[in-house]
């Protein structure tokens, strides 16, 4: 008999489902929820239990993970009759893998307070690839004494685990993660139609930069998609638009400048205008060869 805590899981999408499942390869007992039955299928090959709602999947949960797409979301499925809040038992742990505001992780943090559950917003980083291997940057926000509960959990789905400070703040460290990133993939986009454009070999010349301070960790996972064009969804335009509205707002509440972050949030809301929200944010490189008379 497994003595490690009874997990319920509440969105199985692009990260959720691999997530949930690198916690069944751990050991744990999973119950999952979401709205497409092929996730819910896919969650039950994997040795997964599919609930046939929120309260089901919750009701004998010691530990609960969410991971929806954003704010609206995360209180949809955490308030009302039917929502995690009145359905969970006393004393359950609440951890929001969502990257939502920090208001809203602040908010949900106080309701839940009221009905006997811990919460901990714990976003992550990494993408589709980090879901799957189980090597996700995970930021936390909450107590101390919960997050240590968490810790053989969290550390199932990341490698990098922190707690980051108070409810909030993870979500606060998740904005200005996607704020890197986004800028991120906007420097290799340009410097991929760049090189192209001057004739250079753009396989090795992506790999020579990916040795040298130019490397990163965007590069290293976004240089396939760059060559190939493959911008099969792995984080969507519409998730990062969502991101950068965060910490645009985020910033501006703070009084922090941020001048060439508003200028890629803007270059990622043009992008998802133009019909592409639903691609992999590395077709920030679309844009950019629009914007050099490459495509239409």
């Amino acid at each position: 008999m497994s003595t490690l805590p009874k997990v319920a899981w509440i969105g199985l999408g692009i990260m959720g489902s691999p997530m949930s499942e690198n916690l069944i390869k751990a050991g744990y007992q999973v119950t999952g929820f979401t709205l497409e039955q092929e996730k819910l299928d896919r969650l039950s090959a994997a040795g997964g239990t599919a609930a046939g709602s929120i309260a089901e999947a919750v009701r004998d949960a010691d530990v609960i993970v969410t991971m929806v797409p954003a704010s609206p979301q995360v209180e949809a499925i955490a308030y009302g009759p039917d929502g995690i809040l009145e359905n969970a038992r006393s004393g359950a742990l609440l951890v929001d893998m969502s990257s939502i505001t920090p208001q809203t992780s602040v908010d949900l943090a106080k309701a839940a307070k009221d009905k006997g559950v811990r919460v901990l917003d714990a976003p992550v980083s990494g993408g589709e690839a980090g879901a799957v291997e189980a090597v996700l940057s995970i930021m936390v926000g909450g107590e101390q004494a919960d997050f240590d509960e968490a810790g053989p959990l969290l550390e199932a789905l990341g490698k990098t685990i922190v707690l980051c400070g108070p409810h909030g703040s993870g979500q606060t460290v998740k904005a200005a993660n996607q704020l890197i990133v986004a800028v991120n993939i906007q420097a290799c986009a340009e410097a991929v139609v760049f090189l192209e454009k001057s004739g250079v070999d753009l396989r090795a010349a992506l790999d020579v930069l990916n040795g040298g301070l130019a490397g990163s960790t965007v590069l290293t996972r976004k240089k396939d998609n760059f060559l190939a064009r493959d911008f099969k969804p792995g984080f969507r335009i519409d998730l990062h638009h969502k991101d950068m509205g965060i910490v645009t707002d985020a910033a501006r509440t703070v009084g922090a400048a941020l001048p060439v972050g508003a200028v890629v949030a803007q270059l990622v809301a043009s992008l998802r205008a133009q019909g592409d929200g639903g691609l992999d944010h590395s077709a920030l490189l679309r844009a950019v060869e629009r914007l050099s008379g490459d495509r239409v």
